[in-house]
């Protein structure tokens, strides 16, 4: 197996799991190796196609797992999906492509897996270009949408490093290192990241095509989840400020969305995301 992106937040725990359950396990990095054993580490630069074919050629892998975090960079994001995509095609080797809900803007209050991309900002537009390369080149390839991603810190394993980038705006936030404000009308469902590299996996395993919804079970709003984990990690959650998201386009919120349970129907079709508000135990 090959993780692209395996030093990265989610990458990291990907190559964990998959170790853990007896995977041979490659992984690429963009600038140094992660810390794992037993792994061997390739650096790669998805902006460029003959890197990612290079990489592809050492490890021969059977399965591709494309775990790369590059943000609201169109060259690394959509381009580099797409080279990713054409290789592993061409060496036929299976493809699970990680996604977000920011694909949608959330003027709806659901989404399925069948419902066409509406992104309202530069990233959730690079990721909706990276899935149509995805499914244009490879349609058996599997596109996993997924949250928030939560979990696998310090907070939980004290000999871990590391922490998501919402749970470090938190605890920035509740501290006074930083300044600014949870929305309270982005409403997304966030995921642990052991749960989603478990769900990922499975996918990985099995024969499921197209597009997955990989989310959690609670729809809540970032202050919302904000102040869970600034309860959990002993922080005073009264330090955070509220705000309202900023309107972009004709919508003022982002993503919303509701959980498919990560198990035998993971692959599935059917399921969908909600934000309804009164939803869930933090509502």
């Amino acid at each position: 197996m090959l993780i692209v992106g395996g030093s990265g937040f989610l990458g990291r725990l990907l190559v964990r799991a998959a170790l853990d359950g007896g995977r041979a396990v490659a992984a690429t990095y963009a600038s140094r190796p992660g810390g794992e054993g037993d792994v061997r580490w390739l650096a790669a630069d998805l902006r460029e196609p003959g890197s990612v074919a290079a990489v592809l050629d050492a490890v021969q892998p059977r399965v591709v797992v494309n775990a790369s975090s590059g943000g609201a960079d169109w060259a690394v994001t959509a381009d580099g999906a797409a080279h990713l995509a054409v290789a592993a095609r061409a060496r036929g080797c299976r493809l699970v492509h990680v996604s977000s809900d920011a694909v949608f803007s959330g003027a709806d209050v659901r989404y399925d897996e069948g419902c066409p991309p509406d992104p309202n900002t530069t990233y959730g537009a690079a990721k909706a270009a990276a899935e149509t390369a995805v499914r244009a080149v490879d349609p058996s390839a599997v596109v996993a949408r997924t949250s928030l991603i939560i979990g696998g810190g310090p907070a939980e394993d004290p000999g871990r490093a590391g922490c998501s980038k919402h749970e470090e705006f938190v605890h920035a936030l509740a501290s006074g290192r930083r300044q600014g404000v949870l929305f309270t009308d982005d409403v997304r469902c966030p995921v642990h990241v052991g749960d989603l590299a478990a769900a990922l996996l499975e996918l990985a395993d099995g024969d499921a095509a197209g597009v997955v919804h990989l989310g959690g079970a609670d729809a809540v709003s970032r202050y919302e989840l904000g102040a869970l984990i600034a309860r959990r990690d002993g922080c005073d959650p009264a330090a955070l400020r509220a705000g309202r998201a900023p309107r972009r386009g004709t919508s003022g919120s982002t993503a919303r969305g509701r959980r498919r349970r990560c198990g035998s129907g993971c692959g599935a079709r059917g399921s969908s995301w909600r934000a309804e508000r009164g939803s869930g135990p933090w509502a």
